[in-house]
């Protein structure tokens, strides 16, 4: 399968700005949309219906978000990622899953006999990650054949990364790294101030005994290909 092919790596702080940015406008949006349908009143001279009111939230909600990315990423520039060393042990982890049925961990993945595309996403229903999801759920008989099974790591809740499996028929499930600890570990964790620690999107393609053979940095910018 091409994602077996090795990545040819990018810019981690153009990648880290490219998915902060997706994570925060994710994040305000849905609390603007939630304001503007919500009952309360406010003082809006010359916002006389809801739609008014909703495009006066989504101005306010895109200057906090260039405010925030300016602080960021201007002022504090991202630093730069270490990322764990290919052909050597991937970091251990074990972390609950979507099943609800307890913890899944880097030994038990192994004992299966199967190979292993761990792939780390910011967050559970928002666009890039639903398509990427997708794009794996797609293409998951092919991976069957080589040997190879998914699992997606995520700092969103056993209860909503389950509702999110659940919504989109996955037949994988997803780990929930609650504070962003095996991101580290990996590489794979982005810290927004205000917002907290996510999972940034990388894939990694753990062997069967357990050596982490390839990883995969340059994903935002491709995908809908990124499975194929």
């Amino acid at each position: 399968h091409t994602l077996f092919r090795k990545s040819s790596g990018t810019d981690m702080n153009s990648n880290s700005f490219t998915i902060a940015r997706c994570i925060v406008l994710s994040l305000i949006i849905t609390e603007c949309s939630s304001f503007a349908h919500s009952p309360m009143k406010m003082s809006t001279s010359g916002l006389e219906n809801s739609s008014d009111r909703r495009s006066f939230v989504a101005r306010g909600g895109n200057a906090v978000l260039s405010s925030i990315l300016a602080t960021t990423f201007v002022s504090n520039p991202a630093k730069a990622v270490t990322l764990p060393p290919t052909e050597s042990k991937a970091p251990y982890f074990e972390l609950p899953n979507s099943r609800q049925e307890g913890a899944t961990s880097l030994s038990s993945l192994i004992e299966s006999g199967k190979w292993t595309v761990l792939y780390f996403y910011p967050g559970a229903f928002t666009q890039g990650c639903t398509m990427e999801a997708r794009g794996f759920q797609r293409d998951i008989d092919q991976y069957r054949s080589l040997n190879a099974q998914i699992v997606g790591v995520s700092v969103d809740s056993v209860e909503k990364n389950a509702k999110f499996c659940n919504s989109e028929e996955l037949d994988f499930y997803m780990l929930t790294d609650e504070g962003g600890k095996v991101s580290h570990l990996y590489g794979s964790s982005l810290s927004i101030p205000g917002f907290g620690t996510f999972s940034n999107r990388q894939t990694y393609i753990i062997d069967d005994k357990g050596n982490l053979r390839w990883i995969f940095t340059d994903v935002e910018s491709r995908i809908a290909k990124h499975s194929a």
